[in-house]
């Protein structure tokens, strides 16, 4: 029984850390190399973008852009789109410009200023966008910070009761050759 508590208990610890270190690289770490991510929030890019997932954007000159890429953009304000390019306007001017539409679209955008894009989507990982949401909510916050301290608390417990044998220790049952 020992056993199966210890077994547990590192497991449960392992993929806690597992856990958390795969997170912090898919939501911080990824910036490193020069990805933005960005939860997908609405409907528009379905199916290429589905709602909840986060969308991993590569900042480049907006001059290499052509139709067909799927570009993140300052759509008005604080909003922030990713949608798909259409067309190209003013191509080797000052006035470079794409017109966009969202994938489940149906209208088109207006023409989006080269100056607008952040850059371009590249990769997404599905559901991730809605973990990350959670995670920065305080109630999120708290599961996921409490759930760690649990499982670092049952372990600690497990290894307070059932402490590693040292190798000197015979076994019950068995007798100390050691002189």
């Amino acid at each position: 029984m020992e056993k199966i508590f210890k077994i547990i208990s590192k497991t449960l610890s392992t993929a806690l850390v597992a856990a958390v270190v795969l997170l912090a690289i898919a939501l911080v770490g990824i910036r490193v190399i020069g990805f933005t991510p960005y939860t997908v929030l609405s409907g528009s890019m379905e199916p290429t973008y589905h709602v909840g997932s986060v969308v991993y954007v590569k900042k480049v000159d907006p001059t290499t852009l052509k139709v067909g890429d799927p570009i993140t953009f300052h759509l008005t304000g604080n909003v922030i789109a990713t949608h798909r390019i259409i067309e190209v306007h003013g191509e080797g001017t000052p006035n470079l410009g794409f017109r966009t539409q969202g994938d489940a679209n149906e209208t088109v955008d207006g023409i989006t200023p080269a100056s607008a894009v952040i850059g371009k989507a590249t990769f997404s990982i599905p559901y991730l966008g809605y973990l990350s949401n959670f995670l920065q909510q305080p109630k999120g916050l708290i599961t996921v910070v409490g759930t760690g301290a649990a499982v670092l608390a049952i372990s600690y417990i497990i290894d307070a009761l059932f402490p590693a044998k040292k190798e000197s220790e015979p076994e019950a049952g068995e007798e100390n050759t050691n002189g």
